[in-house]
């Protein structure tokens, strides 16, 4: 699985006129699942995209995770928005024209990526995604800006 990861104050996703998700201060995840990829990809992404240190602590140094950003009753504050991308395996890298038969078909990505979306809320911080396989529309504000791709090799077949 693959994500671009981009540190955020906000971000939303509209399919048509009609707002689907949204987070504020967090991450804007576009995923995008592999043809190879199993639940134990999804899980490793999950795990590392909620451990990343990417956020700057009191010093300004990107020492801080999504978990770490708690209010004093264990409340997050920090939150992400998931959307899957399946051109985030697109590849332009023989012809100006991306090929994307790395990506993961329709099924088979559907379900690791709902799956992927349970392990991140899992961690008790607010999820929300886009909507699957629709024309969607997303709008940000990047902080920083950071933005990262970050792999999480499929198994070879």
């Amino acid at each position: 699985m693959r994500a671009i990861v981009q540190r955020v104050t906000s971000a939303t996703v509209h399919v048509s006129d009609r707002e689907v998700g949204r987070c504020d201060f967090g991450l804007l995840l576009l995923v995008g699942v592999h043809k190879n990829d199993t639940k134990v990809e999804a899980e490793k992404l999950a795990s590392k995209l909620l451990t990343l240190r990417i956020f700057n602590d009191h010093e300004g140094k990107m020492n801080l995770s999504l978990l770490d950003f708690k209010d004093s009753h264990g409340n997050p504050e920090a939150s992400i928005l998931a959307v899957s991308n399946f051109t985030v395996y697109g590849d332009a890298s023989k012809q100006r024209r991306p090929s994307f038969t790395e990506s993961a078909g329709f099924e088979h990505a559907r379900g690791l990526f709902d799956y992927f979306v349970e392990k991140l809320k899992e961690s008790g911080l607010s999820v929300q995604t886009g909507e699957f396989g629709a024309d969607m529309r997303v709008t940000l504000i990047n902080s920083g800006p950071v933005t990262l791709l970050v792999d999480v090799d499929a198994p070879t077949i």
